[in-house]
């Protein structure tokens, strides 16, 4: 399978914001972003970002969601023309298509610091679904399937350290997580305000519509 190569914290730095990459170090002084805010081989003069085209915009879009999701293009475009079949607001069901991606949604179970991380943990083979082993992160989670590490996950020293930190993690409404047993249930697949913002999917939408 062919894989995003390119270093992350170029990758933050070519979009120029923050992508959450790297899990802690995002948010420390050490982030590529906040030490260095232009694109990789720009320096001096040559620093300042130029203004985008409509047509920029969008490309930079969907060059900044295939790196947070870690998505390639055929991945991507597959979702767009799911999207754009089902009922409703193709904005809103493109980003919900990212959103119940397996590894996003260990993601944002907080039980990984980073998707990288999350989509590590769901290769390696260590996430059940309804207690059976599920090693593709794309796969995609219904409402009601109960999310959960293996046995052996769940007596590593990982999951010591991991239990300390979710004390203070809050995760997203449409998630039941158990946190002692490391182990949580899709209430339902998330809509409306639970998505986020959906502007900035608009102009992926815009993309491939043209």
């Amino acid at each position: 399978m062919a894989n995003l190569i390119d270093p992350k914290c170029k990758q933050c730095r070519r979009t120029g914001e923050k992508l959450f990459l790297k899990g802690d170090r995002c948010f420390s002084t050490k982030c590529a972003v906040a030490k260095r805010p232009y694109a990789p081989g720009r320096t001096g003069k040559n620093a300042r970002r130029g203004g985008l085209s409509e047509f920029g915009r969008q490309l930079m879009q969907k060059q900044k969601i295939k790196k947070i999701y870690g998505v390639l293009e055929r991945q991507l475009k597959k979702y767009f023309i799911e999207a754009q079949a089902q009922k409703g607001d193709a904005r809103e069901n493109l980003l919900r298509k990212f959103e119940i991606r397996l590894d996003n949604v260990v993601f944002r179970l907080g039980w990984a610091k980073s998707r990288p991380a999350a989509r590590q943990l769901v290769n390696h083979g260590h996430v059940l679904i309804n207690g059976k082993r599920v090693s593709i992160p794309s796969y995609q989670v219904k409402m009601g399937e109960v999310i959960s590490l293996t046995d052996k996950t769940n007596k590593s020293k990982l999951t010591e350290n991991l239990l300390v930190s979710l004390k203070k993690y809050t995760a997203p409404t449409w998630l039941a997580p158990e946190t002692e047993k490391l182990q949580a249930k899709v209430l339902e697949v998330p809509a409306g305000d639970e998505l986020g913002d959906i502007a900035p999917i608009g102009l992926i939408v815009e993309f491939y519509s043209r």
